[in-house]
C-alpha cells in the first residue's frame, strides 16, 4: 500500500478515535470523500481491505491503524 494512503488510513482512525472513542468501527469508505476523486487509491484501499485481509464491512478503527503501521 502506498505511503499516501497509510498516513490517510492513520490520519482518519486517529480522529475517529479522538472523536468516539477506541470501540469506534471504519470501514475502507472513510477513508474517502463521499466522491469518486481518485479512483485508483479507492480500488488500492478496496483491495487490501476485502482481497488481502478479508475485513469485515466494518473494524474497530484502533484494528486497523495498528494494521497500516505495523505494514500489514
Amino acid at each position: 500500500m502506498r505511503k499516501e494512503l497509510r498516513l490517510r488510513i492513520v490520519e482518519i482512525c486517529d480522529k475517529k478515535i479522538a472523536n468516539k472513542g477506541v470501540n469506534v468501527g471504519v470501514s475502507f469508505y472513510a477513508f474517502f470523500a463521499n466522491k469518486n476523486d481518485n479512483p485508483e487509491l479507492l480500488m488500492e484501499a478496496a483491495t487490501w481491505w476485502i482481497q488481502t485481509h478479508k475485513l469485515d464491512h466494518f473494524v474497530k478503527a484502533v484494528k486497523i491503524k495498528e494494521m497500516v503501521l505495523k505494514g500489514l
